[in-house]
């Protein structure tokens, strides 16, 4: 079983940070505690497959816009990332973790055309902080 932990946790950790629903958390504390991986890789491999689903979701909303430039984001869940993205800029996508806000926040964030290196540090540093509180809980 060791050997599917990590790339199992990669692609967990990804599926939950597009727009579809995952559970990468509880795979991390049950590896954590269940498997002879070390905390520091659980972490990284985490991180990275949240990251780049986060940046997969920002490059949606950068190629929808060029692909609709005439549409308009008036749903609601994007209502609420517009006001958090337009007061804060890149650095509200520190809260890309969050459920419900995260992936919406990042979608929005390309759709608004924020710098993308500034776009996916601030997404690599939210993603990264929620793991490592997660491990450190335990």
């Amino acid at each position: 079983m060791e050997e599917y932990s990590l790339p199992g946790l990669f692609l967990s950790s990804f599926i939950s940070s597009t727009l579809l629903p995952g559970g990468s958390e509880v795979l991390l504390l049950y590896l954590a505690t269940q498997t002879d991986e070390l905390w520091w890789q659980l972490w990284v491999v985490a991180t990275l497959g949240n990251t780049l689903g986060g940046i997969i979701t920002w490059i949606l909303g950068r190629w929808l816009v060029k692909k609709f430039p005439q549409r308009s984001l008036s749903e609601q869940k994007h209502e609420r990332a517009l006001t958090q993205i337009r007061h804060w800029g890149s650095g509200a996508l520190l809260l890309s973790w969050v459920p419900v806000i995260g992936d919406p926040l990042c979608f929005v964030a390309g759709w608004l055309k924020l710098p993308m290196l500034a776009s996916f540090v601030f997404i690599a540093l939210g993603k990264g902080a929620r793991y490592a509180a997660i491990l450190m809980f335990l």
